[in-house]
């Protein structure tokens, strides 16, 4: 654990570490919010960095996945709202986070709400996928925090009459990193000039790349430097297990593993939109509770299937990335990566979902002829060999015979949401350019592109047959 100052003199840590919210510094009325939330006492990212925000320093925060960063700096800020409250000297917006995702801006809004209940803090977000007028006029109500995605933000900064950010005091950057991996730069570049001098600002990330020195460099002055991770590495109380297979087995591992612990929550990462949405009718073809996000689905469909697996309704969730980062769902007990990741960081978000605040957890690594290379760059980067999950090849095939079927209601299923906007007592047949755009918008552009290819093997078959 490390707590530097860059820029300024070297600041020694603590020799007693604090172990309680108030020892912070926190305010009675978030302490107790904390209580009720289940925050029994800071962690570590929590420990250095509150008491740096509370002194009016800009920070640079640097931290493994499921460390607890939304309450890192939220409880600063809702802190200096109450005491600004209480000088009448609160303008709105008070405070800016900017977030990579459309889910990760709602966690962190409702972070903000329920921390922020008792002091009366009102919170919103701003993402796409939400009707632009709707929310102007909730910024129009005058909310004291915004929690936005860049794109949208922007949008609201040129397009929305009497909106501006001259009133921020304090700037959050969450999943830095992330941002800028998804090409925000510009976006970012344009938020920061709209942003008064004068202000605090707080730049959380998992590693610190060279985008993101620039970034610290434009947006904050003489910062606080908190790591409480020099690399990325995955927590003690995960259990990690990988099986060898054939890829043309795949689909029957997954389907037993899933079964084998039947009873748990489960969130399986796949590649692609196709695969997630494919999975999905598999599983749930075979009688189990599976529910999928990615990111061609609608935002209210995106956030009721959230809703279902957080609540218990689904206990299996089929997701792309889209769901590796940042996300604090609780009691997830096994992720299953089904495709090992390109980019080995990406895996270390992924396994973050279980094994989070102290609880145990166990993830399994579905590893074929064809990802051996990303799965030893796995391994290197954690710095751990990972131990076989032992089960017999025999026992799982017997499953073969059902999978099969379940595949075939699969893809059946996908060929009738094609059909879906063709209407009833037309002749179901896929018309590739007509519904293209229509079916992209409801599943995605990856599983529009497998349909669209199985019409056009179809037709293809039937010419032959003719001929």
């Amino acid at each position: 654990m490390a707590n530097e100052n860059t820029g300024s003199p070297e600041m020694t840590p603590n020799t007693k570490e604090p172990k309680t919210f108030a020892s912070l510094g926190i305010c009675s009325e978030l302490c107790d919010a904390c209580t009720k939330m289940g925050y029994k006492e800071p962690t570590a990212i929590q420990k250095e960095a509150i008491p740096l925000a509370l002194q009016d320093r800009d920070i640079i925060g640097l931290a493994q996945t499921g460390s607890g960063k939304t309450v890192a700096f939220a409880l600063p800020i809702l802190q200096d709202l109450l005491n600004s409250s209480s000088k009448g000297a609160v303008q709105s917006p008070f405070a800016l986070v900017i977030a990579p995702s459309r889910e990760l801006v709602f966690q962190i809004k409702e972070q903000f709400d329920a921390l922020g209940e008792s002091i009366g803090a009102r919170t919103i977000a701003i993402t796409g996928g939400v009707e632009n007028i709707a929310q102007a006029v909730a910024l129009a109500k005058r909310p004291h925090i915004i929690v936005a995605t860049p794109g949208r933000l922007i949008d609201h900064l040129e397009n929305t009459k009497g909106f501006n950010l001259k009133n921020v005091k304090h700037l959050v950057l969450d999943e830095a990193d992330a941002l800028l991996n998804q090409d925000f730069e510009k976006e970012l570049d344009i938020i920061v000039a709209a942003l008064p001098f004068e202000r605090r600002s707080h730049l959380f990330s998992a590693t610190m790349t060279s985008k993101v020195r620039k970034l610290q460099r434009a947006s904050l002055r003489d910062p606080a430097k908190v790591e409480v991770s020099d690399k990325y590495s995955t927590v003690d109380t995960l259990v990690q297990n990988y099986l060898f297979i054939p890829e043309a087995h795949k689909d029957c591992y997954l389907t037993y593993l899933l079964t084998e612990f039947a009873g748990n929550s489960a969130i399986v990462f796949v590649d692609t939109q196709r695969h997630t949405q494919r999975l999905a009718f598999m599983l749930r073809a075979l009688g189990l509770s599976a529910i999928c996000i990615h990111g061609g689905m609608s935002q209210p469909k995106r956030l009721s299937a959230l809703n279902k697996f957080k609540s218990g309704e689904r206990s299996i969730l089929l997701a792309t990335d889209l769901a590796s980062r940042g996300l604090d769902i609780p009691r997830v007990d096994l992720v299953v990566n089904f495709d090992i990741p390109n980019n080995g960081k990406d895996y270390v978000h992924r396994v973050g979902r279980t094994a989070r605040a102290g609880r145990a957890g166990r993830a399994l690594n579905l590893v074929t002829q064809y990802d051996l290379h990303n799965y030893r760059e796995v391994e290197e980067l954690i710095g751990k060999k990972l131990e076989p999950f032992q089960c017999e090849e025999s026992v799982v095939l017997l499953l073969k015979e059902r999978v099969g079927e379940a595949q075939r209601v699969a893809a059946s299923e996908l060929r009738d949401m094609a059909n879906k906007k063709t209407g009833k007592g037309k002749r179901k047949r896929f018309d590739v350019n007509m519904d293209r755009e229509q079916l992209a918008e409801n599943v995605g552009d990856g599983v529009a592109e497998f349909v669209a290819d199985q019409g056009r093997k179809g037709r293809r078959s039937k010419n032959r047959r003719r001929r």
